[in-house]
């Protein structure tokens, strides 16, 4: 019994995998919205987030990262998770504004740059500047893949893939549960 049901989060986390890596044919720039409860930052919050100096690096034990993050954000953050397609939080948000390390609050992209991939994941072509992100060899799974941390903290973002939309040709596949938005 207990092979059966291993196999089957195996076999469910490889097509999650997957399902990641597949861009779906979509017009560019179509996203649709979901309700977030977030409030909305001022201009002058705004901007501090985006001025945010990185120099300050996060460095937190693993027990401070359990005690800060629920079960789901530590397996995606911290020990490189994948939450399920289409059922979260993101995918669907058409609100303008940043969207931050759910870790730190490194604001790391902006709505003007996400696309609806057809993935189930919020996609973006780019991050807000190079210096928000580190890009990371991935040999997990058997793939060889580009895996997108936060560059203050280490945490795990998402994936990034070269099949994305103009002007970059770029697909940050990222995790909703590894980002906070903040409404303009």
């Amino acid at each position: 019994m207990m092979i059966k049901i291993n196999s089957f989060f195996l076999i469910l986390s490889f097509l999650i995998l997957l399902a990641c890596s597949q861009q779906k044919d979509s017009p560019e720039g179509g996203v649709s919205t979901a309700k977030t409860g977030e409030s909305p930052l001022t201009a002058d919050q705004l901007a501090r987030l985006n001025n945010e100096s990185l120099r300050d690096t996060v460095v937190k034990t693993e027990e401070e990262w359990k005690d800060q993050l629920s079960f789901a954000a530590y397996r995606v953050l911290r020990e490189e998770g994948t939450e399920l397609p289409f059922i979260n939080k993101y995918n669907d948000n058409k609100k303008k504004g940043i969207y931050a390390c759910a870790g730190c609050g490194n604001p790391m992209f902006s709505s003007e740059t996400k696309f609806n991939s057809g993935t189930g994941w919020p996609s973006f072509y780019a991050p807000l500047s190079e210096d928000k992100v580190k890009e990371v060899e991935d040999r997990s799974m058997r793939m060889v893949r580009t895996e997108v941390e936060c560059v203050r903290c280490g945490s795990h973002i998402g994936h990034v893939f070269d099949d994305g939309p103009k002007p970059t040709g770029l697909r940050y596949c990222l995790n909703s549960i590894a980002l906070d938005f903040r409404e303009e």
